[in-house]
């Protein structure tokens, strides 16, 4: 499953790392967007594939931030 970034944001922090295993609703990463932190949750339970960002990295609505299987 892509998770997709919903807004235009900086990537504050990556919680997790490639290969780890999540949980449903464990906070994975946190954006930021005007000073205000926004966690991103794994909406299932599984392993982090691919986490394409990095912390400081600008990203843009619909790019992808991070792969679940």
């Amino acid at each position: 499953m892509e998770l997709r970034s919903g807004m235009a944001a900086t990537v504050w922090k990556v919680l997790v790392e490639e290969g780890q295993s999540v949980k449903e609703g464990e906070t994975i990463e946190i954006l930021e967007c005007m000073k205000t932190e926004i966690p991103v949750e794994s909406p299932i339970r599984g392993t982090a594939q691919r986490l394409p960002v990095q912390p400081n990295m600008s990203i843009d609505l619909g790019d992808i931030i991070a792969v679940i299987e």
